[in-house]
């Protein structure tokens, strides 16, 4: 893969970022800094949803003007994710200039190809959702999402042929086994395509709702949220060029929630055939969290804020746990008790004390300074180098997958076998007979490899963390791919150990 573009959903500024959102970024982040160690050349896009009924209904509680309170919001969102260190390349705005521009031009390419028309509808209407319901799709007659009675609404409005496009996008998804990841969501979306899915009302009268982008072809209409949100993967990259289009494009992977799964997996496609565009690659649907086993919700007041957890264990073990704690595409559940014990046991006990202990003998035997390899390598040396070049065979197959969890537990078992090899040579007690200080020496090189391999396959997942370990280890960026047993040379000088993830004391917490 030369190049991959990484979306994420464009998050509503209805409230601020939270565990859910945390989550998609964390995953997309994690999985842009492992194309770019690739090589790949990475684009990755992040940004807000800033128009329609809800967020006019809200700036109305916060007796804001809707572009105020939409660019305080949005600011919000940008800082927090700057302040967990996210590394996206683009953040865009619904209400950005270009993204405006596209949406209209689109809306005109798809109404002068006869695919939009204007006609009457009534229908179920949920706020929160800002879309019509069915009577099927209704839960005892509420909305499955907000469990609120949705609105009648009868008026007129531009309609496109969603339906037009129905058989087409089935047999896509039918012929590209995984157009939609996991298996379960492609399910789901073709259950929903073998019932008629009619056309999709695109407008909203402005005698209702005035914050949204203006239909260009009759100024009495704004442009239905949906049909505009979803053209921001397609309008960053075009602002950007048409090369950037073609580069990126071919290659592109939407991250989102399982609540999205129908405008992403049935109105984006059929638009972007309706407007002549090709499909994207992947759609990448993860599950929802819960706290304690609860939903999350405001009213229950048990909401994530990133950066409480950040400032509580570091943004690196949050990482650590958000990925290794679930499953992609399932619905993990965020327990205090279990994010203390997995930084506990994986992350102070097991990476933080394996890399401690390695740098401090290294100090207290050799002052630090880096001894020869042996010339001919033991059979325990070269099983230790063997199972991290396994691992990372196996990390490339995992992240490919999406399977993270797989991916970090691979590297913990790595790190175990690292730390039988310390039992078995115990370099503690050789180190007491002179005639076995050059194989000390040879032992400790080894372990130090392992912390600098350790450092590139982290690097993703960890990437404070790495950047540590480089400052312990004395290296440049560059030397963390040098093949094992051409990292250090002979001489070279470590740096002293430091502790870098602190025990949890558990029994304080009681």
């Amino acid at each position: 893969m030369s190049s991959v573009y990484i979306t994420t959903p464009l998050f509503y500024v209805n409230a601020e970022p939270h565990l859910g959102s945390t989550y998609t970024m964390v995953i997309t982040d994690t999985l842009a800094r492992y194309y770019r160690a690739q090589g790949a050349e990475t684009f990755y896009l992040t940004g807000t949803d800033e128009h329609g009924d809800k967020i006019a209904q809200v700036a109305a509680e916060a007796k804001l003007a809707e572009k105020e309170f939409t660019d305080q919001v949005s600011a919000a969102f940008r800082r927090i994710w700057d302040d967990c260190g996210i590394t996206y390349d683009h953040f865009i705005r619904t209400t950005d200039a270009h993204h405006v521009q596209f949406v209209q031009e689109i809306l005109h390419r798809v109404y002068n190809a006869g695919d939009i028309y204007f006609g009457k509808y009534g229908g179920l209407y949920c706020v929160g959702c800002e879309r019509f319901y069915t009577e099927k799709e209704l839960r005892d007659g509420k909305c499955p999402d907000h469990l609120t009675v949705p609105k009648l609404i009868e008026e007129e409005n531009y309609f496109f042929r969603m339906g037009k496009y129905q058989d087409r996008l089935r047999a896509h998804i039918e012929s590209h086994a995984d157009f939609i990841r996991p298996e379960g969501y492609r399910n789901e979306v073709l259950a929903m395509l073998r019932e008629p899915i009619g056309d999709l009302c695109i407008s909203r009268p402005k005698s209702r709702l005035t914050w949204g982008i203006g239909i260009p072809f009759d100024e009495r209409y704004v442009t239905y949220v949906w049909f505009d949100a979803l053209l921001n993967y397609v309008s960053a990259l075009k602002s950007r060029g048409e090369a950037t289009f073609e580069k990126f494009w071919p290659e592109a992977e939407h991250f989102i929630g399982k609540d999205i799964v129908k405008p992403h997996g049935v109105f984006w496609p059929t638009m972007l055939m309706a407007a002549g565009l090709p499909l994207y690659k992947h759609l990448n649907v993860h599950g929802f969290w819960t706290v304690e086993g609860q939903k999350m919700s405001k009213s229950l007041g048990n909401t994530v804020a990133p950066l409480e957890v950040k400032a509580q264990i570091g943004m690196d073990a949050f990482r650590y746990f958000l990925l290794r704690e679930s499953v992609f595409g399932q619905d993990p559940d965020f327990r205090q008790e279990s994010l203390v014990s997995r930084y506990n046991t994986d992350l102070a006990n097991n990476l933080g004390n394996f890399v401690s202990r390695a740098l401090a003998m290294q100090q207290k035997y050799f002052a630090g300074i880096v001894q020869p390899l042996d010339a001919d390598w033991p059979a325990e040396d070269r099983e230790l180098r063997d199972k991290f070049l396994q691992t990372e065979k196996d990390i490339d197959g995992f992240m490919h997958d999406l399977q993270f969890h797989r991916a970090l537990e691979s590297v913990m078992a790595a790190l175990d076998h690292a730390n039988r090899y310390i039992v078995q040579m115990a370099p503690f007690t050789m180190i007491k007979d002179p005639t076995k200080q050059a194989r000390v020496g040879a032992v400790l090189h080894q372990l130090l490899e392992v912390v600098r391999t350790l450092a590139r396959l982290l690097a993703p997942f960890l990437p404070d963390t790495v950047g540590e370990l480089r400052g312990l280890l004395a290296l440049e960026p560059a030397a963390l791919t040098k093949p094992w047993g051409e990292g250090f040379a002979p001489g070279h000088k470590i740096n002293p150990p430091k502790n870098l993830f602190p025990r949890i004391d558990t029994d304080a917490k009681k």
